[in-house]
């Protein structure tokens, strides 16, 4: 029989780069003893209260029908949301869809088509060139150097445009490098978007866990107003992965012109996950504009909305497990880890013991029970390198780092030998 040519640029695209998770969930469920740190699943729950309202919702008969932009009191929370980072959006800059990556792929829909090329980072989120591919365009990959912290810098940009490319697929804060972009380095990189007529498409899902650096988009540079789009959820900032719950922001034209194609695909996101939603950016306004407007005032913890609890917790979490790790592998020969700036990884250079990434991942998984993802899985720039999360409690992330570093120093030994 016949298929359609997406099933082919997409055959290895898939779930193929999570085999070694697959993997480790197999030997887990037959009882090996597994460090899990594939994918980044917050390790904290959604707060009750998101649980209440999602709940609220549905016994009100919240479960019919929606329409293809976005439930009236979702679309004025993003609304809102966003007009606090740039003045002048309104709801025709907003489409609601079930998550990020349902976003990313109706977006990628809407600007790219065959023979188009799309700039994108290298180290990438895994699905990013399957999104990519899926519309008949091509990847065109930015080299991201670990000497400047995998920080896109412009003149590597400006090498990499060709006459195809139309697209610039920027992700900050970064999966897997945890690289946050500057305002500058933004600007410099929007230069080249307007020199080459590229639209911007930023994936800003981690934007609630930077730890210390300042959050920055391409949003937020009216320079750049008109050909950057922003998708994101609150998947990772309300730890609400399973919910679906994404949208994108972007010029009104390009909303419009790509409504059709988020009415075909889905029609519409589910009511009740919509309220649940506009309870979370509601609540997190409202808060913000509380201790604006009224900072003297005593507030209590109920009082704290569960986005800002929440995501505080998970940044604290994150940002010292990120550094247990680096201390947990400091001074093993073989392997170093790059400290990240935001989100729930952090990536390990084991170029020193002499695998490679895809090889040493794998040896820690049967060696020494330790899931991680193969760097490989994320581009060729990180071919040396491991992604670990960082979702799992403090002392499960000692120990894995007492594996990988029992790992290391065998694979150091036996290249000593050799030599």
């Amino acid at each position: 029989m016949r298929y359609a040519s997406i099933t082919s640029r997409l055959a290895d695209l898939g779930s193929g780069k999570w085999t070694l998770h697959v993997r480790a969930r197999q030997l887990k469920a037959s009882g090996a003893d597994i460090i899990e740190l594939t994918i980044g699943e917050p390790d904290l729950p959604p707060d009750p209260a998101l649980l209440e309202e999602c709940q609220r919702a549905m016994n009100a008969g919240r479960y019919r029908y929606s329409n293809g932009r976005g439930e009236p009191a979702v679309v004025a929370a993003l609304t809102e949301k966003y007009r606090r980072r740039r003045s002048g959006v309104t709801k025709e800059n907003i489409l609601c869809f079930p998550g990020t990556q349902t976003a990313l792929f109706a977006v990628m829909f809407g600007l790219a088509e065959a023979g188009d090329g799309v700039l994108v980072g290298d180290p990438l989120y895994a699905t990013y060139e399957g999104v990519i591919r899926s519309t008949g365009a091509h990847p065109v990959f930015v080299p991201l150097n670990p000497q400047h912290g995998f920080h896109m810098q412009a003149e590597d940009l400006e090498k990499a445009v060709t006459p195809e490319c139309r697209v610039l697929l920027l992700n900050t804060p970064h999966n897997p490098t945890g690289a946050v972009l500057t305002p500058e380095e933004i600007a410099a990189i929007g230069a080249v978007a307007r020199r080459h007529d590229l639209w911007i498409v930023c994936d800003e899902v981690y934007e609630e866990l930077v730890f210390d650096a300042a959050f920055a988009s391409p949003f937020d540079n009216p320079d750049l107003a008109e050909r950057t789009v922003v998708v994101s959820s609150i998947s990772k900032s309300h730890a609400a992965t399973g919910f679906r719950s994404g949208w994108a922001v972007g010029p009104a034209e390009f909303t419009e012109r790509l409504l059709p194609i988020s009415e075909t695909m889905l029609f519409g996101q589910q009511p009740f996950i919509a309220d649940m939603t506009a309870y979370a950016l509601t609540h997190e306004i409202g808060t913000a504009r509380q201790m604006r407007e009224s900072y003297s005032h005593r507030m209590t913890a109920y009082a704290l909305t569960h986005e800002i609890g929440t995501a505080r917790q998970m940044r604290e979490s994150y940002s010292h497990r990120a550094r247990l790790t680096i201390d947990g592998l400091a001074g093993v020969p073989g392997v170093s880890v790059l400290p990240p700036e935001a989100g729930m990884f952090a990536l390990i250079d084991v170029s020193g013991t002499s695998l490679s990434g895809e090889a040493f991942a794998w040896a820690l998984l049967e060696e020494e029970g330790v899931a991680v993802m193969p760097g490989s899985s994320f581009g060729d720039t990180a071919r040396n390198f491991l992604r670990v999360s960082l979702t799992v409690p403090d002392d499960v992330i000692e120990e894995a780092c007492r594996r990988i570093a029992a790992l290391a120093l065998r694979c150091t030994a036996c290249r000593e030998r050799r030599a």
